[in-house]
């Protein structure tokens, strides 16, 4: 269909967008189009090579199946509020506070 487009519908299809959108959104929109364009080729790509990576074999054995010790985490406080950081302790319930 757009193959049997004669130059004179053409002119008048671009006249009609640019009253439409004005020229000033013009050069914006396809910038903005083209940039969405880039993204998605290049998250297209990313997708292509972890799916064409082979998964590296391990070799872990199950000599040791407990896992290693975390260090003890802390809460981060706000800045500058040096009174509120305090250690995370993971084997205590959390208690209902009213």
């Amino acid at each position: 269909m757009i193959g049997n487009l004669k130059p004179l519908e053409i002119v008048l299809i671009i006249a009609v967008v640019l009253l439409l959108f004005g020229a000033k959104k013009l050069p914006d929109m396809a910038r903005s189009l083209g940039k969405s364009a880039r993204i998605l080729k290049s998250e297209a790509k990313a997708m292509k090579k972890d799916d064409a990576e082979p998964a590296a074999p391990t070799t872990e054995t199950v000599a040791d199946p407990t896992p290693p010790a975390a260090p003890a985490r802390t809460i981060q406080a706000a800045p500058g509020d040096v009174t509120s950081a305090r250690p995370v302790n993971s084997d205590a319930k959390p208690t209902a506070q009213s």
